[in-house]
């Protein structure tokens, strides 16, 4: 299949990047900045696109940005909170319909080029997190794709069933330097290590077995 990926720079959707060009199957990278704070991710995402040779396109929705509301992701007077994920402070993370309009956006370009699929990097770890994550919200957008465009276009979401660790052991077999790569919701010149991101990196890390290369604030 002829893919394009959704692609934030972060962890997950690298290696789906290095899974993808090694399968010869990708396309285009599409990467978004919707008004995010951590849009430094989208330099990690240009810089692993021009290292494996991938077309990279990058969308500007920043003018969205007053829509999000009071995310933290978005609204830089709400403070990004530190701590695992949890109901007390997931909420302040939601960026609002999010997926939908990346996964739309991503439709579009794929029928543009003709390609016959979208792949992104949701996993298992996401489901219970965030609603645009489920597996019932993936498989209504599938449906809907494939009735957008006379192709029946593809949702992929080769990850949906295997957690963070996993993704970073099949990122080791694939060659991916996990230190270009960003996680970090804060944005600043170094992940905090102290946000949810961050500790659900160092996690996935240790519990791979693997060393993480990422430099956090002291």
């Amino acid at each position: 299949m002829k893919s394009v990926i959704i692609y934030s720079g972060g962890l997950d959707s690298t290696v789906l990047l290095y899974k993808l060009a090694r399968e010869n199957s990708l396309v285009e990278a599409i990467s978004i900045n919707y008004g995010q704070r951590h849009s430094k991710e989208l330099e990690f995402a240009k810089k692993n696109c021009q290292k494996l040779g991938v077309n990279f396109k990058l969308v500007d929705l920043s003018n969205l940005n007053p829509i999000f509301g009071d995310s933290a992701l978005t609204n830089k007077s709400v403070n990004v909170p530190n701590g695992e994920y949890a109901n007390g402070n997931i909420a302040l993370t939601v960026v609002p319909n999010r997926n939908m309009i990346m996964l739309s956006i991503a439709a579009a370009r794929a029928m543009a080029l003709g390609c016959d699929s979208i792949a992104y990097a949701a996993h298992s770890g996401d489901h219970a997190l965030y609603p645009d994550c489920t597996t019932e919200f993936a498989d209504a957008m599938a449906e809907a794709i494939r009735r957008a465009d006379t192709r029946k276009i593809e949702l992929l979401r080769p990850f949906i069933n295997i957690d963070k660790s996993q993704i970073v052991k099949l990122g080791m077999e694939l060659g991916v330097d996990f230190s270009d790569t960003w996680s970090c919701y804060k944005g600043g010149s170094l992940h905090c290590g102290k946000c949810s991101t961050c500790l659900e990196r160092r996690q996935a890390f240790s519990d791979a077995g693997v060393k993480d290369p990422t430099i956090y604030e002291k």
